[in-house]
């Protein structure tokens, strides 16, 4: 069983809102075969705790126009690593640093990736931020 259209539309849509806010790597990971409480993993990051927060500003002001809220919000004051959690979907907004220190795409290396449909530009990041991990 792999992740619901649904909520890869929804992270599509996340992931359009998060590079317009200039995140970078953004990776989404169907997740669904290996936990039964979300489907999608969507994990991007910025170099300032600022941007964090305004990526995430941007994530939450794109979903609510689809009437969608998290279901629970974390690590928001800090603006080092956001998690907002859409029950289909997990965000994960993480500052460079921890992003590199955390390895969310190693821990989670079997699930496929997503196609996010966000064009070459993005793509070449995300593939770059893949490379960097092998």
């Amino acid at each position: 069983m792999s992740a619901h259209e649904q909520s890869i539309t929804l992270a599509r849509h996340a992931a359009r809102a998060a590079a317009d806010k200039l995140a970078e790597d953004i990776v989404a990971l169907d997740v669904s075969e290996r936990l039964a409480l979300t489907d999608v993993f969507l994990i991007a990051s910025a170099p300032t705790e600022r941007q964090v927060n305004a990526i995430v500003d941007g994530i939450e002001e794109e979903l609510l126009k689809q009437d969608l809220r998290p279901v629970r919000r974390e690590g928001r004051s800090e603006g080092r690593w956001v998690l907002l959690d859409y029950a289909d979907i997990v965000i994960h907004v993480q500052h460079a640093e921890d992003r590199v220190f955390y390895a969310l795409e190693r821990l989670w290396k079997d699930c496929p990736v997503v196609d996010l449909e966000l064009g070459d530009d993005a793509s070449a990041k995300a593939t770059s931020a893949e490379d960097s991990e092998a």
